[in-house]
């Protein structure tokens, strides 16, 4: 994908660049191609990125411990800032309370705007936090009692013997 540059697209038509996706990214293991449309348009101060995109990706459920797959599914958008001082490091104390009003993405008005990076985000924040391959999941299954004490830890047999030995 290739990068946006920010003064070049107050000369686009219209001031905005939509980039079409069918593409794997590096740095996300999905089975099928990001596929989509990223649409990116220059508002003066801010940028207005959106993006309606999917893919397929393999998740492992956090119960049974199986892998399943699972439709990653966008539909976002976002406003990103553009301000001079971001480019600019920070050299303020390393400890400072943040105001809420702060706490918003920004690029240097003179800069690029990488698609690829912003998409790998979207993406990564769509991932579930919670996996489950089925909501009536029952997870791992309890096997024999005396199976599960035959494949235990041998080191743990002088433990066992001293509590055979403690009256009950």
């Amino acid at each position: 994908m290739k990068t946006i540059y920010i003064p070049g697209l107050t000369k686009a038509p219209e001031r905005t660049e939509v980039i079409e996706i069918d593409e794997f990214l590096p740095e996300l293991e999905t089975l099928t191609p990001v596929r989509g449309q990223i649409k990116v348009t220059h508002q003066g101060n801010y940028l207005e990125v959106s993006a309606v995109a999917e893919a397929i990706t393999t998740l492992t459920c956090h119960r049974c411990l199986q892998q399943y797959n699972h439709r990653l599914a966008l539909n976002t958008s976002e406003m990103i800032w553009l301000d001079e001082a971001a480019e600019k490091p920070d050299s303020g104390p390393l400890e400072r309370e943040t105001p809420l009003e702060d706490l918003v993405e920004m690029l240097s008005p003179y800069g690029d705007f990488h698609p690829d990076v912003w998409l790998y985000e979207q993406l990564c924040l769509a991932i579930p936090p919670r996996n489950l391959c089925d909501k009536n999941c029952s997870g791992i299954q309890a096997g024999d009692k005396n199976a599960s004490e035959m494949a235990s830890d041998r080191r743990w047999e002088a433990l066992e013997a001293l509590k055979r030995q403690l009256p009950k």
